[in-house]
């Protein structure tokens, strides 16, 4: 199963006020990572103290880099029409949102799944189910946590995992089964009709 893991890092945690400081996603075939995408972003505000303190992202770092608007194109150029995976994905997805609405930017196109239910669910019994912890209980190669790319990687590795499972359950493992199992509404980022250039109507 070819798929996309991708995760934010960002100055906050609320959507509507904070902003996106990196992108980073895997393009996965099953368990083999394929290829990456990874950028910085420049907020336009300065990065909080304790933002910095979990991901390490500093002003400086971003200072120079393209803005949001600048880098949606290219991030939904990676994904194309594939599913994307994240980790508690709805706090990733709105963050996107806000900003794929304001710019009205194209999109990816796949349906958006949530390795944190999913892992609820098929891994019942676990001291909590952060990412790192799952990683970890999973033996998964790792380094650094909390840059976007890296965590983009550990959660492809993990929905693989879960994919595995539920194969080996023989259970059904097609988008709209893991949507069913997720339990939540199905979530796709909005698709923008590009305008036409105006500039001959004036």
């Amino acid at each position: 199963m070819k798929f996309i893991a991708f995760d934010l890092e960002t100055t906050g945690t609320k959507p509507k006020e904070d902003m996106i400081v990196e992108i980073g996603a895997v393009l996965f075939d099953g368990s083999r990572s394929v290829k990456g995408y990874g950028t910085l972003v420049d907020p336009g505000v300065a990065i909080p103290p304790d933002a910095s303190a979990v991901n390490g992202i500093t002003d400086d770092m971003v200072r120079g880099k393209p803005c949001v608007a600048d880098v949606l194109g290219s991030f939904a150029d990676f994904c194309g029409d594939l599913p994307l995976v994240a980790h508690n994905a709805p706090f990733d997805f709105k963050f996107l949102m806000e900003d794929i609405k304001l710019h009205r930017a194209v999109a990816p196109k796949g349906v958006v799944l949530d390795t944190l239910p999913l892992a609820r669910k098929i891994f019942p019994g676990m001291p909590n189910y952060r990412l790192g912890t799952l990683v970890r209980h999973f033996g998964f190669p790792s380094g650094t946590f909390h840059r976007a790319e890296e965590d983009s990687a550990y959660c492809g590795l993990l929905f693989d995992r879960i994919i595995q499972t539920l194969e080996k359950r023989r259970e059904p493992c097609a988008e709209a089964d893991l949507v069913r199992l997720i339990g939540k509404e199905e979530l796709r980022f909005p698709q923008y009709v590009a305008q036409p250039d105006q500039l001959n109507l004036f």
